[in-house]
């Protein structure tokens, strides 16, 4: 199974009073930093562009950083964004997962900051059940260092925590209760939001509990290392062909490693992402005799993604995962 460490609780708890704090400073009389008299809202990229639009509906502006079909491990940020960065009411991020975007908040110099991992607890979890650090980058990455913590060297904590639906109903939580203090006139509707919010989500962890209950094999393989939330909530076991990196090069040894394990564990399907190229993922594929099908980070929304929002995405992930583990 995934290996899991969790940030001390005394750390999260104070990361998580900040995060709720952080926002008193515009809490007057219905911050307006766009134009049409809205609360600007600015976003990292799409997880946190979806919860901003849901619990802020007609009452916020969003606007998001990492653009539709760009990769945002990827993303860079250009001066005048940093500069805009700094004139939003309220910014949405989640650090660790984009440096760029870390630096970026970090030099705008922007006062209401929302970042979701304090909203949670963030977990170390390996890309095997034979203890490979998925999240453990390439020499020479920039997103090592700080980006994801103090533990990073031994093994850095998984950002992707908006996979496990309960997960995110917190960060949801935390992001409504940050939206309220920034814009006080409209508390009631963020809180019904969210609200609503967190009961769909409560509503589509119950379904992928329910459909991941029986199934003929529990592993699947995956190029990108970005289920561990989801394989932990759910009793699977994620193999990762890469780590954090969807593009990295695996070794020949861990292509021979993953064919043993599709043989052993039933496995019956590669999975690939609609953000990054699939070449690796056929490749084991054909070596092995196994489908190619789509497990979608939602880490962005395109013509290619197979539903509109997040709850399209993920019920096709939970289908797709079904398909392949041998649902019964």
């Amino acid at each position: 199974m995934n290996v899991r460490r969790l940030i001390p609780a005394a750390a999260l708890a104070g990361a998580v009073a900040l995060g709720a704090t952080a926002l008193t400073a515009c809490s007057g009389a219905g911050a307006t930093g766009s134009k049409d008299g809205k609360l600007g809202v600015t976003a990292s990229f799409y997880p946190m562009q979806f919860l901003a639009e849901q619990i802020g509906k007609d009452h916020v502006k969003v606007d998001v950083l990492t653009k539709p079909g760009v990769e945002p491990h990827d993303l860079e940020i250009t001066p005048r964004q940093t500069a805009q960065l700094g004139e939003a009411d309220v910014v949405l991020y989640l650090k660790s997962l984009q440096p760029a975007v870390d630096k970026a908040v970090a030099q705008s110099g922007v006062k209401n900051v929302v970042d979701a991992a304090t909203l949670t607890p963030l977990e170390a979890h390996a890309a095997s059940g034979h203890g490979e650090e998925g999240h453990a980058h390439q020499d020479g990455d920039e997103h090592a260092g700080e980006a994801e913590g103090d533990d990073h060297g031994e093994a850095g904590t998984d950002p992707h925590v908006w996979l496990d639906p309960a997960k995110y109903a917190e960060i949801a939580k935390g992001v409504g209760a940050a939206l309220e203090k920034a814009d006080p006139n409209n508390a009631a509707d963020y809180r019904k939001n969210t609200d609503e919010l967190v009961g769909k989500l409560t509503a589509l962890d119950t379904e992928f509990k329910d459909g991941l209950k029986n199934t003929a094999s529990r592993t699947f393989i995956t190029t990108h290392s970005a289920f561990g939330y989801l394989a932990e909530r759910y009793g699977l076991d994620q193999e990762g062909i890469s780590g954090v990196d969807p593009e990295s090069e695996p070794s020949p040894a861990r292509m021979k490693e993953l064919q043993e394990v599709a043989k052993k564990e039933n496995v019956s399907t590669v999975f690939f992402e609609t953000l990054a190229s699939d070449k690796t993922a056929k490749v084991l594929a054909t070596d092995t005799g196994l489908k190619t099908d789509v497990l979608d980070p939602l880490e962005g929304i395109t013509d290619k993604s197979q539903g509109a929002d997040y709850f399209e995405v993920m019920r096709s992930n939970l289908k797709n995962l079904q398909k392949a583990l041998g649902s019964k």
